[in-house]
């Protein structure tokens, strides 16, 4: 492609301005360096005088170039003599190309267009066909070619931190007790203290659970590794979609918790089917919907679905596809029955909240007179303290309104950033 006429002089103008910088550091370097002034001592012990001459190059004056200006030597320089000059100064700027930056020059023209397979075929080939250089001198199995390196002398560590060893007085009580334990005594009194440097990791969790030392050992010994528990896999959710559908929509008295955890390709159609059911439920309490691949879309119905529903008291929509904007969405849901007591939707497609919808978050909760526990991740600490206080408010309340529920309040923590309350008859009726 052709380039337009003013290309190749915007593209020199940088490497003169560069050769002009080179060359005023070369003549800083050889008026300030290489030029030192002249001193002389008269005595190393006395006196000292120094004599301080005028910077000269070959005999000459350098203040006499002082203003000369170097463009203009450098507009009088042919292109060869500035191919020689660039050749002698490397210009450390990234702003231009690299074919000007470098001194190597290549004259040849390309002999073809470059093939990047056949190069490395071509460079395999050569590798092959090269032969190995032949050893001087045979390998022989057992024998030792050349010098073999011996590791210099060491002296015994153990003895030399026996001489090295410090006298403390601890006095007669303390060195009685410790002369008479015996190796267990010292090994638990060291897991208690927490040196636990001092001893393998079997004897020091053997101390802290009081289960015995174990056999075989000693101050000295050293952990083996031991075979890792098989626990069984959990087993899958049996749970028929379809069935439990049919309950919803049929109001079943004895379906007072679902659970759709953890099974998979269920469709969209399948979930609007079960929230149009739990439109008209009076008796579900606990939705769980965790890991069930739930969307925005699904979502949007589910919040439609607890504006109208007054029935449902727990609600987990964790590991799900939900954005930030629909979380929202069902949080402010809550507010339309104040009947959802617990609601958890973390871990979602998007980690990191923002500061704007946590903000939004806290408002909203802050106006819900009935949530006592949220399963949510908040990054900000005036969000985290401001939803953790309304919540304790809520249990608060709770427990002034009816004399009963102080004993059998708890609070549960679930992490940083997730605030955990629920009365004790709510878990008991989800279990």
């Amino acid at each position: 492609m052709d380039l337009p006429s003013k290309k190749p002089t915007k593209l020199r103008l940088p490497v003169e301005k560069q050769f002009a910088r080179a060359t005023k550091f070369r003549k800083y370097v050889l008026s300030t360096i290489l030029l030192l002034p002249a001193t002389s001592n008269t005595s190393a012990s006395t006196k000292t005088t120094t004599m301080t001459t005028a910077a000269k190059l070959y005999g000459k004056d350098l203040s006499e170039y002082d203003d000369v200006d170097v463009d203009d030597l450098l507009a009088q320089l042919s292109p060869e003599e500035i191919n020689i000059l660039a050749k002698e100064v490397d210009p450390d700027d990234s702003f231009m190309p690299p074919s000007q930056r470098c001194s190597y020059e290549c004259d040849k023209d390309p002999t073809g267009p470059l093939n990047r397979k056949k190069l490395i075929d071509h460079i395999n080939k050569q590798a092959l066909e090269t032969p190995d250089i032949p050893e001087l001198k045979p390998y022989v199995p057992g024998t030792v070619r050349g010098k073999k390196w011996i590791p210099p002398p060491q002296d015994n560590q153990k003895e030399k931190e026996a001489d090295e060893q410090i006298a403390i007085d601890l006095g007669d009580e303390y060195e009685q007790a410790l002369s008479a334990a015996s190796q267990e005594e010292i090994i638990d009194l060291a897991a208690i203290l927490g040196f636990h440097s001092m001893m393998n990791q079997d004897q020091y969790h053997a101390s802290l659970l009081n289960s015995g030392q174990p056999v075989g050992l000693g101050w000295d010994g050293i952990t083996k590794a031991s075979q890792p528990k098989v626990f069984p896999m959990e087993p899958p959710n049996n749970t028929d979609v379809d069935e439990t559908i049919k309950q919803v929509h049929d109001d079943d008295h004895k379906l007072i918790d679902l659970n759709w955890n953890n099974i998979k390709n269920i469709s969209d159609e399948k979930f609007i089917q079960l929230f149009e059911a739990l439109e008209i439920n009076t008796h579900l309490e606990a939705l769980s919907l965790t890991n069930v691949g739930l969307t925005d879309k699904t979502a949007l119905r589910l919040a439609d679905v607890i504006e109208k529903n007054s029935t449902l008291r727990v609600l987990n929509v964790e590991t799900n596809f939900i954005s930030p904007s629909v979380i929202v969405r069902l949080i402010k849901a809550l507010l339309k029955t104040k009947s959802i007591e617990e609601f958890r939707c973390s871990n979602q497609r998007s980690q990191v909240l923002g500061n704007k919808i946590e903000m939004e978050i806290t408002q909203l909760v802050e106006q819900n007179p009935t949530l006592l526990r949220l399963g949510l991740h908040l990054e900000f600490n005036d969000a985290r303290h401001r939803v953790a206080a309304h919540l304790q408010r809520n249990i608060d309340r709770i427990r002034r309104a009816d004399p009963l529920e102080r004993a059998k309040t708890v609070a549960i923590g679930a992490g940083a950033g997730n605030f955990s309350v629920l009365p004790d008859d709510a878990l008991k009726k989800r279990t």
